[in-house]
């Protein structure tokens, strides 16, 4: 690649970037004002837009696919039915699986392991009581995977162990939203700046992963 298309890469790249934070910040300031029609035109673009930053960036398909699918979610979250809920909680659930193949053997402390499994056995078990009975089983499922998600992007790093630390706290809000205990003023405001500065930190973290360790899941995956 020539000097010239690595500079308009790298240009489209920061135009993505941009255009990503414009979105959240105008869906941060629509839920802030009480403007659901500005959320509803802003919430939509954000994954597309992180997913296409990430793609000119080079970032292994998982990534993208895994974004996408965050976009699915977002997309179906927009409407309160519950049917609506839980394919956008599918969505999630893949982009999920999409990590956690990315992520791949990344080494991970058993000590933060202990943490988040007693973390999930905690919040689940409170959480319990109040959901709604059919919920129930699909919450603790999708639980479950989260916390994997969230556990394993720690191998990757700082910057992506936040991200799945971040992601495992939106989704908590959601949770106990659904389950009617008390919420913070706004809580969508802080379910988006959560779930915003998740995807991009896990984005972020797994663009920056050494080149050695890409090239291997690369041939990894090619062998498979």
């Amino acid at each position: 690649m020539s000097g010239t298309d690595t500079r308009g890469r790298e240009r489209l790249a920061r135009f993505l970037l941009a255009a990503f934070a414009v979105a959240l910040a105008a869906d941060l300031a629509a839920l802030l004002a009480g403007v659901r029609a500005g959320h509803v035109v802003a919430k939509p673009l954000l994954m597309p837009l992180l997913a296409a930053y990430a793609g000119v960036r080079g970032a292994p398909r998982p990534l993208v696919v895994a974004l996408l699918f965050g976009w699915g979610g977002d997309v179906f979250l927009l409407s309160g039915a519950e049917w609506a809920f839980l394919v956008g909680m599918g969505s999630f659930a893949a982009g999920h699986v999409c990590y956690l193949v990315l992520f791949g053997r990344a080494r991970t402390s058993p000590l933060l392991g202990i943490a988040y499994g007693a973390a999930l056995v905690t919040v689940v078990a409170l959480l319990w009581p109040d959901l709604p009975a059919d919920l129930r089983v699909p919450v603790a499922g999708y639980s479950l995977l989260l916390t994997a998600m969230a556990y394993r992007a720690s191998g990757l790093g700082l910057a992506a162990g936040a991200g799945g630390a971040l992601f495992l706290l939106s989704d908590t809000l959601i949770a106990t939203g659904v389950a009617a205990w008390p919420q913070p003023p706004v809580p969508d405001f802080w379910i988006m700046l959560t779930y915003g500065a998740a995807q991009y930190l896990l984005a972020s973290g797994a663009l920056a992963r050494p080149a050695g360790a890409a090239a291997a899941y690369r041939g990894a995956v090619v062998s498979t």
